[in-house]
């Protein structure tokens, strides 16, 4: 494919310096094109995937609302292929930040303003809310139902299973806490936020491709088990920028993005990481 070309075709008198191919996979093959002025990134998506590149342009343009200069802006969308703006910023999963409560104090006002975006209703997201559900007690009793079926059938631990199943019947009145979904990015991980290591201030993020309509909550936990557990001085900035999150609830959906992550692996069969992600799971149910 002639990606320069795509690029001339939808942006006439674009000067191209470079085209360089930066990941290529199953959804989509990413290029960067370096020109004159700004950088674009080109995103190319083989055709079974055109549900995936309409779902990145739908989030994107919801998050612009909020957030335009803190996310890549769509410049053109045409068969098969997205042209964006590229941010500056290096992950933060590569750096080490002299303060690493400041930077969370970033992260958490960051996923504020993405939390401010309402959605009608509750349920992954595409170009539209699949399947939506009114509240958020039927969409998570729905999505922990699917997750321990598939558990199961992965041939998870039948004790640890039966585990969860209770901790999660047990404390399932906390769903209802959550009365109206948001917009939430679903992989606010340090590999998707972008950083300037000369400032240390947060330029962006990227990567939509898992959002979800939810509890604000659900973002938050999951943020917290990819990429804050353990780390006294990250949650305390997290808060310090979001504000104070109810353990109950944040606990109930650390065991839910814990179990989605094994089943995620097993089904793949990737074994490297279970029996540490089961771990995390025995100790949530645990407490």
């Amino acid at each position: 494919m002639d990606i320069a070309r795509i690029v001339t075709d939808a942006r006439p008198g674009t000067e191209i310096v470079e085209v360089v191919e930066r990941t290529g996979g199953q959804l989509s093959s990413v290029y960067e094109v370096r020109t004159t002025a700004d950088p674009l990134i080109v995103k190319v998506y083989a055709a079974e995937w055109a549900w995936k590149q309409a779902k990145e342009v739908n989030v994107y343009g919801m998050l612009e609302q909020e957030l335009d200069g803190s996310i890549p802006r769509v410049v053109h969308v045409g068969d098969s292929v997205t042209i964006l703006t590229k941010l500056d910023g290096v992950p933060l999963s590569e750096l080490e930040p002299p303060d690493w409560r400041a930077m969370y104090g970033q992260l958490g006002q960051l996923l504020a303003r993405i939390h401010r975006i309402a959605q009608p209703e509750y349920g992954y997201l595409t170009d539209r809310i699949l399947d939506p559900l009114p509240d958020n007690s039927q969409y998570m009793e729905r999505q922990f139902a699917t997750k321990l079926d598939e558990f199961e059938q992965l041939g998870g631990d039948k004790k640890l299973h039966a585990k969860i199943e209770a901790y999660v019947e047990e404390r399932k009145q906390l769903f209802a806490e959550n009365r109206a979904a948001v917009l939430c990015h679903n992989d606010f991980h340090e590999g998707n936020v972008l950083v300037d290591p000369a400032t240390w201030r947060v330029t962006g993020f990227i990567d939509v491709e898992n959002a979800i309509a939810a509890d604000p909550l659900i973002d938050l936990a999951k943020t917290i088990q990819y990429s804050v557990q353990g780390n006294a001085e990250k949650l305390a900035g997290l808060t310090d920028g979001y504000g104070a999150l109810p353990a109950d609830r944040t606990d109930l959906y650390r065991l839910y993005h814990s179990l989605e992550l094994w089943d995620w692996f097993k089904s793949i069969g990737e074994t490297t990481y279970l029996d540490s992600i089961a771990g995390d799971m025995e100790q949530l149910v645990a407490t």
